[in-house]
């Protein structure tokens, strides 16, 4: 299961006086990581710290963090921790603070910036990377009713209808749900539908 954000984000909070900024952002390589943790330094120059981690590749085979600055231990890695524990890919956080004059300890450090991150993904929303496989379900016109029905009662939604000699029906379905279906429908219909599998494609499901 391949898990990232739905989309960027930005998310303010204040904790003792400190200002702490959250961005996430979408990435598909370390170098895209890293020139954003650049952007965010320059946009932020003025900043106390800019700590930063990403987890990139579909099992986590990429993971960087930094402390940007403060005690080594306390922010980076307790970033990278949430960004893991929420099994998330491709994503970097950047945690930007504004020091208000109130230290908060190493504990604090910690609390604070895995809760920043942690509030920004709940507050932006997952989405799951699922692989669908295109299904073409061929026809007479006196099955088409029956099959319309069948998709619906199985949550297998329509996306192409072409209605020539026959009719064309076309459907992506879950790649690993995909024998099942063709299992259901042979069996259902009798194997009097042409089943052909087409092109796989990758969409994002709402979590």
């Amino acid at each position: 299961m391949t898990i990232t954000i739905k989309t960027d984000v930005v998310l303010e909070e204040e904790i003792k006086k400190s200002k702490f900024i959250c961005q996430l952002k979408r990435v598909t390589s370390e170098e895209e990581a890293r020139e954003f943790i650049t952007s965010i330094k320059k946009k932020h120059h003025k900043a106390s710290h800019n700590v930063s981690a990403f987890v990139i590749g579909d099992h986590q085979e990429i993971q960087r963090s930094s402390d940007d600055g403060e005690p080594s231990g306390t922010a980076g890695v307790p970033m990278l921790e949430i960004l893991k524990k929420r099994e998330l890919i491709d994503v970097v956080a950047v945690v930007t603070r504004y020091f208000g004059g109130i230290k908060l300890g190493a504990g604090g450090l910690i609390r604070a910036y895995a809760g920043s991150v942690n509030h920004a993904i709940d507050a932006v929303g997952l989405v799951e990377r699922v692989e669908q496989t295109r299904l073409d379900i061929v026809m007479g016109y006196h099955l088409f009713d029956s099959v319309s029905r069948y998709l619906s009662t199985e949550a297998i939604p329509m996306a192409d209808t072409a209605f020539t000699d026959q009719v064309t029906v076309t459907c992506f379905c879950d790649t690993t749900q995909m024998a099942l279906i063709i299992a259901g429908l042979t069996e259902q219909f009798h194997g009097q539908l042409q089943l052909t599998k087409g092109d796989k494609k990758l969409v994002e499901v709402p979590l």
